[in-house]
């Protein structure tokens, strides 16, 4: 703040010192820069260690929900229409203590499709979902 003398022309003059308050705003935009980078969310996978797959003789006890490029559905390779897709998961569910499902999708079905697919699956009560590569 600037005062004339009495004998000057004019009266006191107020000038605001806006450089502090600038230097704080600058400190701030800094501060918020640096936090980007550190909020940034990853999603937790589970990735099974590596093992040799033994030769069972035995029939495979993992159920593929597989997704036909012909938009057909099949459950360990016996066809399965969308509308059945909940009973069926409910005979094959039910009794089951591991609710897990494998879905391997062609490359032209749409996004829509898998989740409606996965959605039918988590009704029927199952808990953990796998994708696996298309053939």
């Amino acid at each position: 703040m600037a005062i004339n003398l009495p004998g000057s022309a004019g009266g006191p003059q107020k000038d605001p010192n806006v450089v502090p308050m600038i230097d704080i705003l600058l400190v701030l935009l800094i501060i918020f820069m640096m936090q980007i980078p550190l909020s940034r969310k990853a999603m937790d996978v589970q990735v099974p260690p590596e093992q040799r797959r033994q030769q069972s003789s035995g029939p495979s006890q993992n159920i593929v929900l597989e997704l036909k490029a012909d938009g057909t559905y099949e459950i360990n390779g016996q066809p399965v229409p969308k509308p059945g897709l909940d009973r069926r998961f409910h005979e094959i569910y039910d009794n089951r203590p591991q609710k897990i499902l494998f879905v391997k999708s062609s490359g032209n079905r749409r996004y829509q499709e898998v989740i409606e697919a996965m959605d039918i699956a988590r009704g029927a009560g199952v808990q953990v979902i796998g994708f696996t590569p298309p053939n």
